[in-house]
């Protein structure tokens, strides 16, 4: 089947947006059922900041060593064994997450469940790119982030409706991924994998991405554009309790609730950066256009305008819809390399920025926070300059990716 053949609406999108929606649900979970859960397996009030921080930078170096994992095998045995592979290990990890009995035990758990989701996104992106025409895939993507970013506000609601049963969460988000195994037993594999599969070409050699000079700099900036997406999730909207606390005294904010705020959000940005990118017709457009609400919202987060609830909720969406570039973020990541890398890159990109979450929480947390006696506040205000300046360096030397033809090697 040619490429033209599939719309944007065809079965690998589907599947690959429900994929990633189950990843969704499975990822953030953790931050929707952090306090009743870290405080269900021995942690104290007094340590349920530090118990929690260890168990998601577990979760995040999972993601970050599966990322590389995942992405040599999307290049040397093909995008579907990733897809398969990833989602059997994430779900029995999932499934095991509801018996844990200590932080440690959780901690484990959320590493092995790390290794597995690492392969789901970056996969379902390169399949989904290599499948639709250059014309559709922005929109292609950002259907598969957008309606698969939907799964935190699934997760969310699952608490609630579970009677905030943690455990139970856990088990339904393990049997989801057992069940979305059934779709893709119909996914075809991509034509351009297969043509290079059956070519002598090198493939999945994670160093060729830095071998040299010019592949390096795309690659490391094609992380570092992201980094706003988990400073936000990670950081603000995952702590936006304590942050509630230090801005205007509140301890009635659900963080939990704010995550489903923002990933509700998310989800929209995303289905709508695909258009947007369509629009203005270059990818980085469509990105600086998001940096900048990004910006708008960080000065609205920490302003006195954040005085209640309601705002905090509302400034936590508005944060999330800051950050729904990252279908763009991803295809831009999967644009820049060859057929016989661009699985390897597509997968260790994001997870690169997800495994950024524990440097970025130690820059919050131990260097201003610990080291040098600064408030939480301004230790948020510090860290989200330095994220932010990082990421708008890395902005414009990045090279535009829109309409470009994926049909070609590396070499």
């Amino acid at each position: 089947m040619t490429k033209k053949e599939y719309g944007i609406l065809s079965l690998p999108v589907i599947v690959a947006a429900l994929g990633y929606f189950v990843d969704i649900y499975d990822l953030l979970l953790f931050t929707i059922v952090k306090k009743t859960s870290v405080l269900g397996v021995g942690a104290t009030a007094e340590t349920i900041l530090a118990d929690s921080t260890k168990i998601i930078n577990w979760q995040m170096t999972g993601l970050l060593l599966g990322g590389i994992f995942w992405g040599i095998l999307a290049d040397k045995k093909g995008r579907l064994s990733v897809l398969f592979g990833s989602i059997i290990l994430y779900s029995i990890a999932n499934f095991t997450t509801g018996f844990v009995a200590t932080v440690n035990e959780y901690a484990w758990c959320r590493f092995v469940a790390g290794l597995g989701l690492a392969g789901e996104l970056g996969a379902g992106i390169t399949l989904v790119s290599e499948l639709l025409s250059k014309e559709k895939r922005g929109i292609g993507t950002s259907m598969v982030a957008g309606i698969g970013l939907s799964g935190a506000v699934a997760a969310y609601f699952t608490f609630k409706l579970t009677n905030h049963d943690w455990r139970l969460c856990y088990k339904i988000g393990g049997v989801l991924g057992i069940m979305l195994l059934m779709l893709r037993i119909s996914v075809a594999e991509s034509g351009m994998f297969k043509q290079v599969k059956d070519s002598n070409v090198i493939r999945g050699n994670f160093f060729m991405l830095f071998n040299t000079k010019a592949r390096f700099k795309k690659y490391l900036l094609a992380i570092l554009i992201g980094l706003p997406t988990w400073y936000v999730v990670g950081i603000l909207v995952n702590q936006s309790d304590k942050f509630a606390e230090k801005l205007y005294g509140s301890k009635l904010i659900d963080s939990g609730k704010s995550i489903m705020f923002a990933y509700a959000a998310i989800a929209i940005g995303d289905m709508l950066v695909g258009l947007v990118s369509q629009w203005f017709k270059s990818r980085k457009k469509a990105l600086l256009l998001y940096y900048c609400i990004c910006i708008i919202c960080l000065f609205l987060f920490y302003s006195p305008l954040n005085n209640s609830d309601t705002s905090m909720y509302t400034i936590c969406a508005l944060l999330g819809f800051s950050t729904g570039f990252w279908a763009i973020f991803i295809t831009m990541g999967a644009e820049h390399f060859g057929t016989n890398l661009r699985g390897t890159a597509a997968t260790t990109i994001p997870n690169m920025v997800r495994g950024a979450l524990p440097l970025i929480n130690m820059l919050f947390l131990d260097v201003f926070q610990k080291t040098y006696h600064i408030s939480l506040i301004n230790s948020g205000i510090i860290t989200g300059i330095v994220v932010m300046t990082i990421t708008l360096i890395a902005f414009y030397f990045t090279e535009e990716t829109y309409s470009k033809d994926l049909d070609y090697i590396e070499m």
